[in-house]
C-alpha cells in the first residue's frame, strides 16, 4: 500500500453544513494548520453499524471504557452493539445506563439493538414495547435461529405493529453446521469444517421473503458472499424496506489468509472466496451495499492460542478500518464521496439516528498517506486479534473534534 491519495476536493466539501456550523472557531483554526502541514481530508464522525465492545459480560476482551475510547480515536463518535452480550440485552429498563457509562466512560455514543426472542432463544418474541421505551434503536436475533420460520414471522408481525426496524445477521445453522471456515479448498486442505456460502443465502432468501410478507424495515449486516450481493439487487428492484453492509476486513481478506492454520483470520461469518470478495466490491460500487460496518470484536492474547477451531472467532478492526477505508479510494472501489456515504452519513439513516448525529455533529481529520505499521502499541483497541498484525498500512486518523 504505497500509492499516494491526492485529494480531488477541498476538505470541507465532504463535511455537511450541519457540522461546519458546530465546529468552535478554535477547531477551524487547528484544522487550517493541518492543512498547511499535509493533505488531509476533513469528514463527518463514523458511524459503526455493528461492534462487540465486549461489555456486559466479557470484559476479559475489552470494555466499554477501553473499546470506547479505541472508537473515538479512530474517528467512530456513534456504534451500534447487538443483543448477544451477557446479559442478554432485552430489558429496556437497563439500556440507559449502559449508554450513560458508554459516553462517560469511552467517550461515544452507544445505539442498541434489543433481542428479537426472548432471551434469544428464538421461541417467542421478546418484550419488544418495552425495548423501544427504552431506547433501542432496533431489535436482532444476532446470530442465533428461531425455532422454525412460523416462531420467525409472527415475531417479525409484532415488531412491525412497534415500527422496529430489524437487523438481520444471515445463517442457516443447519448448513453451516457448527464449521469455522469457507467450504472450499483451503478449509478441505486445512481438514477444518467449512460453511458453504448458501448457509447465508437459504436464510437471506427466506428473510427477504417475510420483509415482503410483512413489511418490516429491515437491514442486513456482514453479507460475505456472491449470491447475497445477487439477492439485494433483487429485493431492491421490487422496492422492498431493505439494507444491508458489508464488514470492512470483507473487502481485504478471503480464505486464502487462513493458510497455515492463521486463527486471526477466524471470523464468522467466515471469509470467503475472490469471486465472493470481487462481487462485494461490485455491490459496494454499484450501491447495492448500503455500508460499511467494522465487526469489531476484540479478543484477549489466549484466545487465539488454541487449536484453530477451537479458537475464538472474532477481528479486531477498529484500529485498521480507517486505513483500508483509504484503500478503497485508491483502488477505486469507492470515490471519496461514496465512502463517506458508506462510512457516515448511510449508516446513520440505517440506524435511524441521522437527526441525532446532525446535532451532535463533529468532524474528523484523516491523513490519507500517512503510513504506520499494526503493532500492539499503535493499536488503541484492548484486542489485538488481527491478521493485519505487523502490516505497514496506509491512512488513519490524526484529529478528532468531538463535543
Amino acid at each position: 500500500m504505497t500509492n499516494v491519495i491526492t485529494p480531488h476536493v477541498q476538505m470541507l466539501d465532504l463535511l455537511p453544513k450541519t457540522f461546519r456550523n458546530s465546529l468552535p472557531s478554535a477547531a477551524i483554526d487547528q484544522l487550517a494548520n493541518f492543512t498547511a502541514e499535509r493533505e488531509t481530508w476533513l469528514l463527518p464522525p463514523l458511524v459503526d453499524l455493528c461492534a462487540r465492545l465486549r461489555e456486559p459480560g466479557q470484559q476479559q476482551h475489552g470494555t466499554l471504557a477501553s473499546e470506547g475510547r479505541a472508537a473515538r480515536a479512530n474517528g467512530f463518535l456513534h456504534v451500534v452493539i447487538p443483543p448477544d452480550t451477557s446479559p442478554i440485552l432485552e430489558n429496556g429498563s437497563l439500556l440507559k445506563g449502559l449508554r450513560e457509562r458508554a459516553l462517560e466512560d469511552g467517550g461515544i455514543y452507544l445505539h442498541i439493538l434489543g433481542a428479537l426472542s426472548a432471551g434469544l432463544k428464538g421461541e417467542r418474541p421478546s418484550n419488544i414495547a418495552g425495548l423501544k421505551k427504552g431506547g433501542c434503536i432496533a431489535v436482532s436475533n444476532a446470530r442465533r435461529p428461531f425455532s422454525n420460520d412460523l416462531v420467525l414471522l409472527r415475531t417479525l408481525e409484532y415488531a412491525a405493529t412497534f415500527a422496529m426496524k430489524v437487523f438481520f445477521y444471515p445463517d442457516e445453522p443447519s448448513l453451516s453446521n457448527d464449521g469455522v471456515a469457507h467450504e472450499g479448498y483451503i478449509a478441505s486442505y486445512h481438514g477444518l469444517q467449512g460453511i458453504p456460502w448458501i448457509a447465508e443465502t437459504v436464510a437471506l432468501s427466506t428473510q427477504l421473503l417475510m420483509v415482503e410478507e410483512t413489511g418490516i424495515a429491515a437491514h442486513f449486516s456482514q453479507l460475505s458472499c456472491k449470491s447475497s450481493v445477487e439477492l439485494m439487487r433483487w429485493a431492491k428492484s421490487k422496492k422492498l424496506p431493505v439494507t444491508c453492509d458489508v464488514a470492512m476486513h470483507q473487502l481485504y481478506l478471503t480464505d486464502d489468509n487462513l493458510e497455515g492454520f492463521n486463527a486471526m483470520a477466524y471470523v464468522l461469518p467466515p471469509l470467503r472466496s475472490n469471486t465472493d470478495q470481487k462481487a462485494l466490491r461490485r455491490g459496494l460500487t454499484d450501491g447495492t451495499i448500503d455500508a460499511i460496518c467494522s465487526h469489531h470484536e476484540p479478543l484477549n492474547a489466549t484466545a487465539k492460542k488454541a487449536p484453530f477451531e477451537e479458537s475464538t472467532p472474532g477481528i479486531s478492526n477498529f484500529d485498521t478500518f480507517m486505513a483500508l477505508a483509504c484503500q478503497l479510494v485508491r483502488d477505486e472501489v469507492l470515490t471519496l464521496e461514496q465512502l463517506v456515504d458508506k462510512i457516515c452519513l448511510n449508516p446513520a439513516k440505517i440506524a435511524g439516528i441521522d437527526t441525532q448525529y446532525q446535532d451532535i455533529g463533529g468532524a474528523i481529520v484523516v491523513d490519507p498517506n500517512l503510513e504506520w505499521q499494526v503493532t500492539a502499541e499503535t493499536m488503541h483497541s484492548s484486542g489485538k486479534n488481527t491478521p493485519f498484525f505487523t502490516q505497514r498500512l496506509q491512512g488513519r486518523v490524526v484529529e478528532t473534534f468531538f463535543g
